[in-house]
């Protein structure tokens, strides 16, 4: 079968199976506090790639069977996409990005209020953490140990806080409009989305429970994928349009944000994007035939249109 309908057929049975979880993990919009839960499962149900939590249950099927990874990982994958949901709310505010569109809808300070936003978002990244400290963490008959349960939390933490995700927007909001090194633009694009990207890796892999060697091959790969999802992020947003996007395109520019087209160019940029791709592709040399929906994820993030 052609690769590229393999992979649109994994990726497909994946999102299902995570966005069943996710509209069973939060409360209903009903009570003393729906406006509050009808705004966080708005930006969280809305749609998207699912990239982050697939990318968790993918490490963990190149190391396990793909029934207990599910059973462990599920509720792991489902607070890795809160707390990116949370990070698309806060990015979309006029005090940050200013955004009228997330994946082609308005966003959620539009249809909320700014203050309803916020708090929506806040609402999300502590409700992950809920779900990933829950005693039993498992949809099924598998469970995770106290120690990889509190291995995950901390990795997750890490990547999502000041070290991760948010000192990269903070970086990146302070960077606007001025002239700075390449190497800070590598530090910006590590931290703000390669964080997480890695840690979707690496919490797949302590959760199915992967030998030292599988986990360090597994982060070399998330590296190299979340350096080529930010690098082609970067092209669209230079070369897409709105509607194929689902969000501004050419705000980077409009925003003075520095990014790889303007260090390098638009075809330079595809090369480093597709550099990185092989890389991200080489690292899982170790892996055998169950780590072939990482491989195709890693073309499939070079191929992308949105």
């Amino acid at each position: 079968m052609d690769r590229k309908v393999e992979i649109e057929s994994y990726l497909n049975e994946r999102r299902q199976l995570v966005e069943t979880a996710l509209a069973a993990a939060l409360p209903p919009a009903e009570g003393p506090f729906h406006h509050h839960f009808e705004a966080m499962r708005y930006s969280l149900l809305v749609g998207g790639k699912r990239l982050r939590p697939i990318l968790c249950l993918a490490a963990g099927e190149a190391v396990a069977d793909s029934c207990r990874c599910h059973d462990t990982l599920l509720p792991v994958a489902c607070a890795l996409e809160c707390i990116h949901t949370y990070s698309l709310i806060h990015d979309d505010l006029p005090a940050m990005d200013n955004d009228d569109l997330r994946r082609g809808k308005p966003t959620n300070h539009i249809l909320f209020g700014e203050a309803g936003a916020i708090l929506a978002g806040d609402g999300l990244l502590t409700w992950a953490f809920e779900l990933l400290s829950r005693p039993s963490v498992s949809t099924g008959g598998y469970q995770l140990s106290d120690g990889r349960r509190l291995a995950i939390i901390h990795s997750i933490a890490r990547a999502a806080g000041s070290q991760g995700m948010v000192g990269g927007q903070a970086l990146d909001i302070a960077t606007e409009n001025s002239t700075f090194p390449f190497s800070v633009l590598e530090t910006i694009h590590r931290s703000k989305t390669g964080a997480l990207i890695t840690a979707s890796l690496h919490v797949g892999a302590i959760g199915a429970g992967a030998s030292t060697e599988q986990t360090g091959q597994l982060l070399a790969y998330g590296e190299k994928l979340g350096l080529a999802f930010q690098i082609v992020d970067d092209l669209l947003n230079a070369t897409s349009t709105t509607e194929a996007l689902g969000k501004a395109a050419g705000s980077d520019s409009q925003r003075g944000k520095a990014t790889y087209p303007a260090f390098f160019g638009v075809e330079q940029t595809r090369r480093l994007a597709r550099q990185a791709v092989d890389e991200a592709i080489t690292a899982l040399a170790g892996f055998d035939q169950r780590a072939e929906p990482l491989r195709a994820l890693a073309e499939y993030v070079f191929t992308r249109s949105h």
